[in-house]
């Protein structure tokens, strides 16, 4: 049996590593040069690498470990659930008790009417289900050629082909054909970096309008539905103004096109309620999850549909799936996973107790000379950097040059802290108390002031022309 401990020398893992590992979003190349930071273990909110360094994760991993890391729970679960039943498919007419309880408990959940659930291994997969999904139950309605989907810019939904073509950042449009045929995005609700002269209320009604003005060009008979995260997430945690999303809802309504809401971040507590739609006061017909399902401990995700789409589903047969849907050992630690946050009150713990907390003391950031806007829905954040905060600037060096020497200042005070171009960005674990959050600020303003000195001295708090 060939096996890896832990206790290699970083530098051989580092080059085993260069070797042989493509990164996903990565430079492997440059990586391969300045080798990969090896991560050994975790426990709670802190990560161990194989230096003995321990490093306080603000990302939550990739936006997912919302229970924390070394819950032994869930690994008694999962080993449990392989010595009984490691694996079977859910595709000839049979099923397993992990999906049905899943199922069942997703149902309890989620808001309103949507009581099914249509299984996949992760959010890019979901996603790519619902492009079909959405594309079948208009045809099975009569109307195969209501197929068009319309996001927006700079939003993030998977990087599948499929869902990377509903997302909208142009750097993956790049590569590999995409978008696809009718997928058509419209602006963002990022009021700090696009908003001119508008109030934030004037400019959230106008991007949502956006939508209408869309559906009027493309046909209303062609439309079939809008994708969106609650708050955009990898986009840079863009929370829209309020005025944004109850328009949204009206649009949508009235043009009769499906809403689909994206909640594979905002999922499961991290706003402060079990589900982003629910904080932002939509009632989508779809919602895909993923992520915070299983605190990232298996990789599992889908998308919790409503009554009358899965009924017009369940018209015909619909010719889509995965082999892990709905996987038994995923399953059963997603269950387990749900299990943790709602008796141990982690979702009331987020509204109570963790983001207000968190809220004061990040909101408090904006007084920082280097951070203009500083927006924060439950426990996902972001610090909008800025040469000049009055205007609103942009820095006159590429943009996310700045970003990138604040990230590094993070990781070199042990601190994961992600940017996106010239923001930076959290989502950590849900868990977090008020005296982690005191460290975690104390290590954000220590990297702050850091680059904001090392600006300063390299002469880049320059405003762009």
């Amino acid at each position: 049996m060939t096996t890896i401990t832990n206790h290699l020398p970083t530098a051989e893992l580092q080059a085993l590593d260069a070797a042989h590992h493509m990164h996903p979003f990565t430079a492997n190349g440059e990586l391969a040069q300045k080798g990969a930071r090896v991560i050994t273990r975790a426990k709670g909110v802190y990560l161990t690498d194989s230096e003995g360094e321990e490093i306080l994760d603000a990302m939550a991993g990739l936006w997912c470990v919302n229970i924390g890391y070394g819950r032994d729970e869930l690994a008694d679960v999962a080993a449990r659930q392989m010595r009984e039943l490691p694996y079977y498919n859910t595709f000839f007419q049979t099923t397993h008790v992990p999906a049905i309880a899943l199922a069942n408990k997703l149902a309890e959940l989620a808001p309103g009417d949507l009581n099914h659930v249509f299984f996949a291994a992760g959010g890019s997969e979901a996603n790519d289900t619902n492009i079909r999904m959405v594309r079948t139950y208009w045809a099975n309605k009569g109307q195969p050629d209501k197929n068009i989907i319309i996001s927006r810019k700079n939003a993030y939904h998977g990087s599948s082909v499929g869902s990377g073509s509903l997302g909208g950042m142009v750097h993956m449009h790049a590569q590999g054909g995409m978008p696809i045929p009718d997928i058509h995005h419209i602006d963002q609700p990022n009021w700090w970096a696009e908003g001119g002269d508008m109030s934030p209320e004037d400019f959230g009604l106008a991007r949502a309008q956006e939508l209408e003005k869309a559906i009027l060009e493309l046909g209303e008979d062609r439309v079939a539905a809008f994708i969106g995260e609650p708050i955009q997430g990898a986009g840079g945690v863009i929370v829209p103004p309020e005025t944004y999303w109850p328009e949204i809802q009206r649009i949508c309504d009235k043009y009769d096109i499906l809403l689909i809401a994206d909640e594979v971040i905002c999922g499961f507590g991290r706003t402060g309620d079990w589900f982003g739609s629910q904080t932002v006061g939509i009632k989508p017909h779809i919602m895909t999850i993923a992520k915070g399902l299983s605190s990232g401990y298996a990789p599992i995700g889908g998308s919790i549909v409503c009554d009358e789409v899965a009924e017009v589903i369940a018209g015909g047969e619909f010719n889509h799936g995965y082999t892990y849907s709905g996987h038994p050992v995923a399953a059963a630690v997603a269950l387990e996973n749900l299990r943790i946050l709602e008796e141990e009150g982690i979702v009331d713990h987020v509204r109570d107790v963790a983001a207000p907390y968190l809220k004061e003391k990040w909101e408090a950031l904006a007084d920082h000379p280097l951070v203009g806007e500083a927006k924060i829905c439950g426990m996902m954040a972001s610090i909008a950097l800025t040469p000049d905060k009055a205007s609103r600037a942009k820095f006159a060096t590429e943009p996310g040059t700045v970003g990138y020497v604040c990230r590094d200042r993070c990781f070199a005070n042990n601190l994961v802290m992600r940017h996106v171009g010239d923001r930076m960005i959290i989502s950590p674990p849900l868990i977090l108390t008020p005296a982690d959050i005191d460290e975690m600020m104390r290590r954000i303003r220590k990297s702050l002031d850091e680059a904001h000195a090392e600006l300063v001295e390299k002469d880049m708090m320059k405003a762009a022309s």
